[in-house]
């Protein structure tokens, strides 16, 4: 497949010819306004192939920018105030911190292995890194870079933190477990059997459940967190990677099968299938719950999905293979 370049959109001039100086400066101050890149939420959309990042609009599901990243970038995470953005380059061995508002990389932090699936702390102090080849994760200061690592399990995967930052859960993919990891001493504090090879894991906002896709089962696990253990397994579709929850629903992207499963959060019935472009692998909803995003590696697309019809509204072109693997929406205050 061949990459695609995105060029940043050009700003209109706005006229104000034979009108007021009142009315030409409201006008001005609209036009900066609606050209501004803060001005309307954003996807952060990883392009394995073509080494880059995409920003989608998603008010209008139109590129915006495209940033150069390189080392095959797979992994994002966008901070909880959205002025960062970071991504993960296997192969490069390295962190990207991008400013979002200025839509720039501002550093890339050395990290030793194979960095993949990333999330950061509710705070924005900390980063988590799995090593997928060094059995590891990584703490990372943005500023600073690696301040500690623990011992985790074969092959870590997914990342993802509870919304109080007390608890990093971690995909051991290769032993079919998650790991739970404290934040403050920054150790493993035990871990939990789930379906085969568990690969990304989301957590809900009041932090009560997670869920694992596990690629190999079909399967997605639903954990209570309080008690650490497995309260419901639900069948998805082939090869099952990521999950997205919105409107009391579960939405898992099927690379094999070229679709989203969905499922009730409640009694854990599987309610549909919608099918996706090929290889959808990333996923997220919209702040409001109303809208599903779904990164399709194969087909260079970044699709917008409405959570109660299911009906696919709108098609963004990308890179070349995105995979938007993490929390890659920029939610806009």
């Amino acid at each position: 497949m061949r990459a695609r370049v995105i060029a940043l959109h050009s700003i209109a001039l706005i006229p104000v010819i034979s009108i007021s100086w009142g009315r030409a400066a409201r006008a001005v101050l609209l036009g900066l306004a609606l050209a501004s890149p803060a001005s309307a939420d954003e996807a952060f959309v990883t392009n394995q192939g073509s080494g880059d990042l995409t920003i989608v609009d998603l008010s209008t599901m139109q590129p915006a920018a495209t940033l150069p990243i390189g080392g095959k970038p797979a992994g994002v995470a966008v901070s909880a105030d959205g002025a960062r953005a970071y991504v993960t380059s296997p192969e490069g061995k390295y962190l990207s911190v991008v400013d979002t508002r200025e839509r720039r990389v501002l550093r890339k932090i050395p990290l030793e292995g194979g960095p993949l699936g990333l999330a950061v702390a509710p705070d924005g102090r900390r980063v988590y890194v799995a090593d997928m080849y060094e059995q590891r994760l990584f703490s990372v200061d943005p500023e600073s870079g690696v301040v500690a690592t623990a011992k985790v399990g074969p092959t870590p995967s997914g990342v993802a933190v509870t919304p109080d930052g007390k608890t990093i859960l971690v995909a051991i993919r290769d032993a079919d477990k998650i790991a739970f990891v404290d934040a403050a001493s920054f150790s493993k504090l035990g871990e939990l059997d789930v379906g085969r090879h568990p690969f990304g894991v989301t957590i809900d906002a009041k932090g009560e459940r997670a869920y694992t896709a596990n690629v190999e089962s079909d399967d997605v696990s639903v954990v209570d967190l309080a008690a650490r253990r497995v309260v419901a397994t639900v069948k998805v579709g082939k090869r099952p990677y990521c999950v997205a929850l919105a409107q009391g629903r579960g939405f898992v992207t099927d690379q094999y099968a070229e679709a989203v499963s969905v499922f009730d959060l409640d009694t854990f019935a599987p309610l549909a299938q919608v099918k996706v472009g090929e290889y959808p692998e990333g996923i997220g909803a919209s702040r409001d719950g109303k809208t599903i995003y779904v990164a399709n590696w194969f087909t260079n697309e970044f699709w917008s999905i409405a959570a109660d019809s299911l009906k696919v509204i709108a098609k963004a072109k990308t890179g070349d293979g995105p995979r938007a693997f993490g929390a890659f929406i920029r939610a806009m205050n």
